[in-house]
């Protein structure tokens, strides 16, 4: 993250970001010293493929956890029992539908770091997230995606 802002997160968001940082740190770590100790028995480490990997997978993992503690450090935990059911905002599920096709969809907005489109979470920052931020039910959002312009009617609001 370049940019000193804070990171917006539900509180769900916060803990799964903590255990990661926690795994990497108490398990990760250990794995990766044993990997580099096996390595350098090996010997010659000019033309050494194993030191070589666990050396990169080793600096991938340092700074995935220099990532991790800026985030936790600059995260704004959203509280879901002070959260406004009547606009849409960070934490809460949007309930659309998309008039197209007539299906119904529902999205949890959440911050940039916990999004996970497979389940159904998607960023507040993301085409669709920008345009519900702050909308009411009843209102017709216009989405521009690769296949054109989707419309989506915001049907509900809710909580997990």
């Amino acid at each position: 993250m370049a940019n000193e802002e804070e990171v917006i997160v539900t509180a769900e968001g916060f803990a799964k970001l903590e255990e990661e940082l926690q795994y990497l740190k108490e398990v990760k770590r250990k794995e990766l010293a044993e990997r580099l100790k096996v390595a350098i028995s090996y010997g010659d480490l000019k033309e050494n493929s194993e030191y070589h990997s666990a050396k990169d997978d080793q600096a991938f993992m340092e700074t995935r956890i220099l990532v991790l503690e800026k985030m936790l450090r600059k995260a704004r935990v959203v509280d879901a029992g002070k959260m406004d059911l009547n606009r849409v905002s960070v934490g809460a599920i949007a309930v659309l539908n998309d008039l197209e096709f007539n299906e119904k969809v529902e999205y949890q907005i959440v911050g940039p770091a916990e999004a996970d489109v497979v389940n159904n979470k998607i960023s507040y920052e993301s085409p669709l997230g920008k345009e519900l931020m702050g909308k009411e039910v009843g209102s017709i959002v216009h989405v521009t995606a690769p296949v054109g312009i989707i419309k989506y009617e915001l049907l509900d609001i809710k909580m997990n």
